[in-house]
């Protein structure tokens, strides 16, 4: 088993998204690379992500990446759907630097390379979310999420 982040926006959605995906084993709401300790409820520079646990002998980085990018707007900076600002930027976060090689590749082979926004860094830290965020869409399935309904079912 092994472990990367994934920043798509809005973590509600991401998490209803990836938890679907073949390979993958656990999910978790949260948010990554921050620049503070992330005490008393302070997320400055954070970015919203899903803590994501999957068996790399039935998906590799490389898919990770490409579903990812079938659920977010690559091109966007701080901005997914309706959702605004800084914590809503993409990015692949890891401390392996194999998965960060290849995402790096995944995105440096694709013509648009040079448009495409999502961050690949190490991870510097992280921090879950609160619980009212776990699998928040399982419990309130009508609140908003700018991953069309029909793509957060189609890997189930």
């Amino acid at each position: 088993m092994e472990t990367i982040y994934l920043a798509g926006g809005c973590l509600w959605g991401v998490q209803a998204y990836v938890k679907t995906l073949p390979g993958v084993i656990e999910t978790e709401a949260g948010r990554v690379n921050g620049l503070t300790n992330a005490l008393d409820g302070e997320y400055d520079g954070y970015a919203e992500c899903v803590k994501t646990v999957f068996n790399s002998k039935i998906l590799t980085v490389t898919q990770l990446v490409e579903y990812l990018f079938e659920v977010i707007d690559p091109y966007s900076i701080n901005k997914q759907g309706i959702d605004e600002g800084e914590k809503y930027r993409t990015g692949i976060y890891s401390e392996i630097t194999a998965h960060l090689n290849e995402a790096s590749c995944y995105i440096n082979n694709r013509q648009d390379r040079d448009k495409i926004a999502v961050e690949v860094k190490p991870l510097t830290n992280y921090v879950r979310s609160a619980d009212e965020h776990q699998d928040r869409l399982d419990r309130c399935p009508n609140d908003y999420c700018h991953i069309p309904k029909e793509l957060l079912v189609k890997y189930k």
